[in-house]
């Protein structure tokens, strides 16, 4: 007797179930789902029309709002049915002087579709608007029909056509093939009602599946990109590129703590509306993750970290500039192949960016330690950055060079390293010493109605907070008083930053001595930085230094995002910097 209330209450419970399942999933169909039903409803029955849809991407300005970066845009498909305009016995000079009248039409085209009276369905124009769908239907032809249709448009044009990517067809699938378009395309992309034939059977074979959400569920990409900043960043790039004749020139603009992505530029770019009037699909490829380049000096800022936090040097150490060292038999030099004497502090090496002085950082460290500290700032893997054919960076002379190799990586050359990879080991210098995932996402918006927030958690601890901080500082001086003679100082902002001038490695062998790759990075406010920049231009012409060609951008951002962002000044205006000689 005890046994029936137990079987009475597991039906109960089962019915309880069921009924919730069932109520969930008529809400699905019916409410989240029921444009999408009507418009496949409409398509089912006619051959060659096919229904597209897919999740949209957003930009999300400061205040919160999104910005479509990646929608559908809805238009009409015009179409004729032969088979029922033979049968009807209609006069085809008639209805194409009735179509054309509203829709220009040639007129050749048009009589050979209708000449095909076998076939239900010919399409004869796409991506027609609603005023025009009206006139059409309001003929009352019988045989020529208006369906719904959607395809992909991004309203932004050009803006971070590299990170948002597009779509297209390999082989017959058509999806997303690069950028965050390809990245998140299980998230985009849209299965249609597949899931919900023969919803009955569904439920009575497999519970567990009706009721359990799926690794891929579909939603909305909401991006950290900010258009303003993005907008602002491309157009300072664009000036650069034209100003100097550079291949390309790109910039990032990131958070030193959590790696948000507010910007990523590059520079020719393309309209991803339209990547078929591109001759060279090279433009398409984002050479922040999968190009690789020798940095130059912004690499003597690491150098400089690792040597504070082995206690190898402090800010006190002084060294003798001998403007030219000889390393296995093959002989470097600083930027002007001069000397600039003796008794020579730490500060020096990145004011006036010695080659020598670098070095001399490195041979205190120590080849094997200097590797392992380089390493650890995670030069030798990839980043986990949530866009495609992230690329690995070319640093085998940290683990097993020379000491002419060991030597050559301590200021950026001999080691080939991607743009984001650097700039995740820069931040460390920012951010108290911790690596960063940089990322482009920072919310997915369910269609069933959750929203998933990404966060990523700090990494390894690279240097200590200490010389975080000390470094900090350092890089502070060069902009206070070396770089331009301390004219780009901020009086009532600390910034932090540091040129680069690399020589670009000549295919045949040894490196071009008028071909130059310039970057430049910079943070602010130094001691707790709210923005990163980082910022490179690839064989600009008649001029040979980073500081030339980079300082007034990076200052032009750092102001912009300064007032952008109301940040409030960090430090009391001091008196005039004297000019260092």
């Amino acid at each position: 007797m005890s046994q029936a209330p137990n079987r009475l209450r597991f039906l109960s419970i089962m019915v309880v179930l069921f009924a919730l399942v069932l109520i969930s999933k008529l809400y699905y169909v019916q409410i989240v789902q029921s444009q999408t039903y009507k418009i496949k409803a409409e398509h089912q029955y006619v051959a060659g029309a096919n229904y597209f849809d897919r999740g949209s991407i957003f930009f999300l300005s400061k205040d919160g709002s999104e910005v479509p970066a990646a929608s559908l845009k809805t238009g009409f498909i015009l179409a004729i049915n032969p088979e029922i305009l033979s049968k009807s016995g209609a006069n085809l000079e008639y209805v194409y002087d009735k179509l054309n009248s509203i829709v220009p039409l040639d007129k050749i085209n048009f009589l050979a579709h209708a000449g095909k009276t076998s076939d239900p369905y010919e399409e004869l124009q796409t991506k027609l608007p609603t005023e025009i769908a009206d006139k059409v239907q309001a003929l009352s032809i019988p045989g020529v029909s208006v369906f719904e249709e959607k395809w992909r448009v991004y309203p932004g044009l050009s803006m971070a056509a590299h990170t948002v990517g597009f779509l297209g067809y390999k082989g017959d699938e058509y999806a997303g093939r690069y950028g965050l378009e390809r990245f998140y395309e299980p998230v985009l992309a849209r299965s249609g009602d597949d899931a919900f034939v023969n919803f009955f059977a569904e439920i009575f074979s497999d519970i567990k599946k009706s009721v359990t959400v799926g690794q891929s569920l579909e939603g909305d990409v909401v991006t950290t990109i900010e258009p303003s900043v993005e907008s602002f960043l491309e157009q300072d790039l664009i000036k650069v590129n034209t100003k100097y004749n550079s291949e390309f020139t790109g910039g990032i603009i990131i958070d030193p703590q959590n790696g948000e992505i507010y910007a990523m530029a590059l520079t020719p770019t393309f309209d991803p509306n339209n990547p078929q009037k591109e001759k060279d699909s090279a433009v398409f490829r984002n050479k922040f993750v999968e190009d690789r380049y020798e940095m130059g000096s912004i690499i003597k800022a690491l150098t400089m970290s690792i040597g504070l936090d082995s206690g190898a040097i402090t800010p006190q150490t002084t060294y003798n500039d001998p403007g030219c060292l000889t390393l296995n038999k093959k002989t470097f030099c600083n930027y002007d192949g001069k000397s600039h004497g003796s008794n020579l502090k730490m500060q020096i090496i990145l004011d006036k960016s010695l080659n020598t002085g670098a070095t001399f950082v490195e041979q205190q460290v120590g080849n094997k330690l200097f590797g392992e500290y380089m390493l650890k700032f995670g030069l030798g893997s990839t980043t986990g950055i949530d866009l495609p054919n992230e690329g690995n960076s070319l640093v085998a002379n940290l683990r097993e060079g020379d000491d002419l190799e060991y030597a050559q990586s301590s200021f950026g050359q001999g080691i080939a390293l991607t743009p984001i990879i650097t700039v995740r080991a820069l931040s460390a210098l920012a951010n108290g010493g911790t690596l960063i995932t940089p990322h482009l996402v920072k919310e997915i918006d369910y269609k069933i109605g959750t929203k998933k927030n990404i966060n990523y958690p700090k990494g390894e601890q690279v240097i200590s907070p200490a010389t975080s901080e000390e470094i900090s500082r350092m890089l502070t001086e060069v902009v206070d008083t070396a770089l331009k003679n301390g004219q780009v100082r901020l009086a009532n902002y600390s910034v932090a930053a540091k040129t680069g001038t690399a020589q670009l490695a000549d295919p045949t062998g040894g490196y071009y001595t008028d071909r130059y790759l310039h970057s430049f990075f910079g943070y602010f406010p130094s001691y707790d930085p709210r923005f990163l920049i980082f910022l490179y231009t690839y064989y600009p012409k008649n001029v040979q230094y980073a500081s030339e060609t980079l300082t007034d951008t990076f200052i032009d951002m750092t102001k912009f995002l300064i007032n952008y962002y109301n940040i409030p000044p960090d430090r009391d205006a001091p008196p005039p910097p004297t000019v260092r000689l």
